[in-house]
This record gives structure tokens, C-alpha cells and sequence, in this order.
């Protein structure tokens, strides 16, 4: 099989972007990119360190960053598996991408740029929910924002109603199948969606 070596013979096979590709790139939050990253409820974080890349998704029930100016964005960091791979990333190298979905819309707006940690009390407050804070708050310093096309999600169809989630084996099951049998299973199962609720925030 043919490896690719080279951007020369990559850039040979797909020619040129076309100028709105670039055109669409902006180094802050315009008026319309605001708009359309604070009606995300969800996004993707990529972040890279010695242990290799990270993707991880972030969610809320409202905005999930908080605008602190045109070249900023706070991102709370609510209780997940406590691996923290994400947050050590972002500590050991800063570079990140954030990925920003709206339900029911195909496009997906990217930030690419550096981030950083906080546990500033000030800003922890801003997030509060339910008597809860987040432990920090990673600050995202915007160097590029732009719309990424459409298709993949018109491919996938994502908002189309579907559920295509019948016959997924469950979390339990993957954990008890990679942990032989030693954790997960059945109970594991059964005990998720009430403790998820308790510990959502």
C-alpha cells in the first residue's frame, strides 16, 4: 500500500481550497461566529501531550463556554471520570481544538488555539449550578475560528430521527468484556443513570 510522504504529493490529489475555505477564518469571535458558538450546547475538545492526542466531549444545558472577550473563552470543567487526560494535556503542551455542535445543524464552527487552567474562585462562581462549581475552568485563547463544511454530517445523517442506537452493547458490557469480566457488567449498568443524575454537575 502507498504511503504518502509528502505535502507536494498530498496537495497533488485534492488541488487547491477554494477562496471562501479561507476567506471564512477569523483570529476572534465575530458578531455571527458568537452567535452561532453560544447557541452550542456541545463540543469536541482535541488536545495533544506527551502521552499522545485527546478528544473529548464537553456538554452543557445552556452555552457551554462563557465568553470572557472577543479572543477568549471559559470552559468549566464538570465532573466527568476524573482521568483528567484532557486537563493534563492542556498543562504539559496548551494546544487545543474545540469543535462546537448545535442540534439540528450540519455545519460544526472549530477554535483552534492555546488554553490554559484556572481555579480562580471569581470565575469558578460564573458556573455555578445546583450549588455545585467546576474544579477549574480551562481559558481558551482564540487563534483561529471558522466554519467546518457541512457534509460529513449530511453523510452520517446525524438530525435525520434515526435512532440507530439499538443492538450497541452497553458500557457495562465493554467494561466487563476489556476488564475480563472483573469490573462492569449488569449492575454496573443498572447503578449509571441514577448516579450520573446525582453527580451531573
Amino acid at each position: 500500500m502507498r504511503r504518502i510522504e509528502s505535502i507536494a504529493a498530498l496537495e497533488a490529489l485534492y488541488g487547491t481550497p477554494g477562496a471562501a475555505s479561507l476567506g471564512k477564518v477569523a483570529d476572534h469571535l465575530t458578531p455571527l461566529y458568537r452567535k452561532w458558538i453560544m447557541a452550542s450546547h456541545l463540543c469536541i475538545l482535541s488536545t495533544v501531550g506527551q502521552n499522545g492526542t485527546d478528544g473529548s466531549p464537553r456538554g452543557d444545558d445552556g452555552p457551554v463556554v462563557l465568553e470572557l472577550d472577543p479572543r477568549r473563552l471559559a470552559l468549566p470543567d464538570w465532573r466527568g471520570n476524573q482521568r483528567l487526560d484532557t486537563l493534563r494535556n492542556i498543562v504539559e503542551d496548551g494546544r487545543i481544538s474545540c469543535m462546537f455542535v448545535v442540534r439540528g445543524s450540519n455545519n460544526v464552527v472549530r477554535v483552534n488555539g492555546t488554553a490554559w487552567l484556572t481555579d480562580d474562585a471569581d470565575l469558578r462562581a460564573r458556573f455555578e449550578k445546583k450549588g455545585h462549581q467546576p474544579a477549574t475552568v480551562i481559558v481558551i485563547e482564540i487563534v483561529e475560528v471558522y466554519s467546518q463544511c457541512a457534509r460529513a454530517l449530511m453523510r452520517a445523517k446525524t438530525w435525520n430521527g434515526e435512532d440507530q442506537s439499538g443492538g450497541l452493547p452497553t458500557m457495562g458490557k465493554i467494561l466487563a468484556e476489556v476488564s475480563n469480566g472483573t469490573e462492569g457488567g449488569a449492575e454496573y449498568d443498572a447503578a449509571w443513570t441514577p448516579r450520573a443524575a446525582k453527580t451531573m454537575w
